[in-house]
């Protein structure tokens, strides 16, 4: 297994591939130089900074969070884990559709008001984070997509078609990620692939090919079908299936 470099590593990774230095993350963040360095130099993120870098870095705040190996918070999680029940069968069900009905599908579940969250985020197995591919996991258990869901809807949306424990074996870091898999990964997570090897420090050998519109798509359901509770991410899957004109087996 190779070990998780860690957040002071990753951070320089990312900014050396921008050619971004560190006084320019600050600027743009909002923060002092000397917050920048502590980090930079080995220092523990804190909160705060993880959320004010998370948009001047163009990245999600919860995958920053995941990638320092800290706690996520209550707010940046997914409403509801009952969620992940239909999340894969509703992107699965929407990238079969024509494009326009894939953007009438984010709209309604942008549309959808914001419910109680019914208890803390907690998905039954988290992906350890000793492993940089046990953080990829995790981002991807943050997408509301369990080891099944990932497996279902990279088959959908990429080259790649593994078995549901393959996945268990890549976040325990008991399989290493490929190029392969890291731009795949990068796909539905919406990252840009480049950068995700830079991250995990994978080394690419060839220029990774644009994900496919699908994989486009899926990636921007999956982030905002986030926010949906399980009975809503339910009746999005059951429209996006009777959108579709036939029945799931």
């Amino acid at each position: 297994m190779t070990e998780h470099p860690g957040f002071a590593v990753t951070l320089a990774r990312l900014l050396d591939h921008r050619r971004l230095s560190g006084r320019e993350l600050a600027v743009r963040a909002g923060l002092t130089d000397s917050e920048i360095r502590s980090v930079l130099v080995g220092g523990a993120p804190g909160e705060r900074l993880l959320r004010r870098i998370a948009p001047a870095l163009g990245f999600h705040a919860v995958d920053l969070f995941v990638l320092a190996g800290l706690e996520v918070p209550d707010d940046l999680a997914p409403s509801d884990a009952e969620a992940s029940r239909w999340t894969p069968y509703m992107v699965m069900d929407a990238v079969r559709l024509p494009d326009t009905e894939r953007r009438e599908l984010l709209r309604l579940i942008r549309s959808l008001p914001q419910e109680e969250r019914p208890t803390v985020f907690a998905p039954k197995v988290l992906a350890p984070l000793a492993s940089s591919s046990g953080r990829v996991i995790r981002m991807l258990q943050y997408r509301n997509l369990g080891w099944t869901g990932i497996a279902k809807v990279l088959a959908m949306v990429t080259p790649t078609y593994l078995s549901a424990s393959t996945y268990g074996v890549i976040g325990s870091g008991r399989k290493e990620l490929t190029p392969r898999l890291v731009t795949d990964f990068a796909a539905l997570l919406g990252i840009d692939a480049r950068e995700l090897a830079t991250l995990t420090g994978v080394r690419l050998t060839e220029a990774p090919p644009p994900p496919a519109p699908e994989a486009v798509d899926a990636s921007a359901l999956l982030w905002e079908a986030r926010r949906l509770s399980g009975a809503q991410a339910r009746h999005v899957s059951e429209l996006a299936r009777s959108m579709r004109g036939d029945c799931r087996e």
